[in-house]
């Protein structure tokens, strides 16, 4: 199986809930406030399901640990600045290649796959983020390439 990161109906509800505009608002409300409904699955089996999850922040996140040498990544878990479960999302290494999953389904995991097929697909979902945050107006460069 191959591990898929997607996300349907992005947009910032509450940046215009906070009166601000996607254009203008600090990075921090919008990381935060960029949500889309995130799932992640393992060919067709679901792994992970959430509406209005905080996909920008995750974006930056995984930008941060992809950034990271061999010797300094470590296993993934986000945590969230909105008070969501840390590991909500995480990855970790094994002998057979790394697995995708969450605390909410502690005992459901992606196979197994090797780092440049998880770093690959990882890659592509930040940059999908990152188009649909600048297509809602959010700030060229609001989550780094």
């Amino acid at each position: 199986m191959s591990v898929k990161f997607a996300y349907r109906h992005l947009g910032a509800p509450d940046v215009y809930r906070r009166g601000l505009q996607p254009e203008t608002a600090p990075d921090a409300v919008l990381f935060l406030d960029i949500e889309a409904d995130l799932v992640i699955r393992d060919g067709e089996r679901v792994v992970l399901a959430e509406e209005r999850f905080p996909v920008a922040e995750l974006a930056l996140a995984l930008v941060d640990w992809l950034r990271r040498s061999d010797s300094e990544r470590g296993d993934f878990a986000f945590d969230s600045m909105s008070g969501t479960d840390p590991g909500v999302v995480r990855m970790v290494e094994s002998a057979e290649g790394w697995r995708v999953g969450s605390v909410f389904e502690p005992d459901t995991w992606t196979s197994p796959v090797t780092w440049d097929v998880l770093a690959a697909e990882v890659g592509e979902f930040v940059a999908a983020v990152r188009r649909g945050a600048a297509e809602i107006g959010a700030r060229p460069g609001l989550i780094p390439a």
